[in-house]
């Protein structure tokens, strides 16, 4: 391998420290030197900021957009199917749904930011249905619901149209649809409570036996009671269909201003009997 000119240095520098004579290189050693140090190559200027720019130039000259926005609106179709078939349980893929959610319908939103209605029993009855132009009201335990979206049903001709402007309560829990058209729930436990038969009863019971068992009775009838009002107000209160406008307004002492209605004859009818202890 060809020596450099700065090994050729240490080499005479080294014989003159010996006291050895000092032999110049051969004019092929010299060449052979030269030739090594034009072989070294030297390191590239970097680019200027004017030269990449002009770079970015030329790259961008041959870009166009129409790619990006082609996978941008793929993405976009994709994850709305995926989204409306979550959402709709499986429905559909395009947001066809029959009932979407609350939050989707507009009319929804109209009523959560519009104020709640207050309406008495004369002006509830004037959304019974049958002005197609107004909305179809119905109200259970004091909360008033649009049911408008099944006027077929709830409006005129239709099977529950007769619970369309009033507050039918007592109605949705005896079954009387047509005798129960009101809130009154005062005496409706009574369809839960086993008839009274004195032979039966002086049989199987003594006088404190069978008061402790009426005071029993008596409760688990106005808990049944409760629980099937609740049915309802929540069929109405969590459906996709029907939304909440307002609440019924009344005097503090309707109540007592009511006549006090006697049990239909259905839900008389359906009364169970009272069973022989231990059974």
């Amino acid at each position: 391998m060809p020596e450099t000119r700065g090994s050729v240095r240490q080499r005479k520098k080294a014989a003159q420290e010996a006291g050895e004579p000092v032999v110049d290189p051969t004019p092929a050693e010299s060449s052979a030197t030269e030739e090594a140090e034009e072989v070294i190559p030297e390191p590239k200027p970097k680019p200027t900021a004017k030269a990449r720019l002009q770079n970015d130039d030329e790259d961008l000259d041959g870009y166009t957009p129409w790619l990006d926005i082609l996978r941008v609106i793929t993405f976009l179709l994709l994850a709305s199917a995926g989204l409306s078939y979550l959402i709709s349980s499986g429905e559909s893929f395009t947001w066809g749904m029959k009932h979407p959610p609350k939050y989707m319908q507009l009319k929804w939103w109209k009523s959560q930011f519009a104020s709640p209605l207050e309406l008495t029993l004369e002006e509830l009855a004037q959304f019974d249905g049958r002005n197609p132009e107004s909305p179809v009201y119905l109200a259970i335990n004091g909360t008033i619901y649009d049911v408008s979206a099944n006027r077929r049903t709830y409006g005129p001709g239709g099977s529950y149209n007769i619970f369309a402007g009033v507050d039918a309560s007592r109605g949705f829990v005896t079954g009387c649809f047509a005798d129960d058209r009101t809130a009154d729930l005062r005496g409706v436990e009574e369809m839960f409570l086993p008839v009274d038969d004195p032979v039966f009863d002086n049989k199987h019971y003594s006088d404190a036996q069978l008061a402790d068992l009426k005071k029993l009775e008596r409760e688990e009838a106005e808990r049944k009671v409760f629980e099937a009002l609740q049915h309802w107000a929540n069929f109405f209160a969590r459906s996709d269909k029907y939304h909440k406008v307002g609440t019924v307004k009344r005097e503090p002492d309707w109540l007592e201003k009511e006549p006090r209605k006697k049990l239909c004859d259905a839900a008389e009818k359906q009364r169970p009997k009272r069973k022989v202890p231990g059974q």
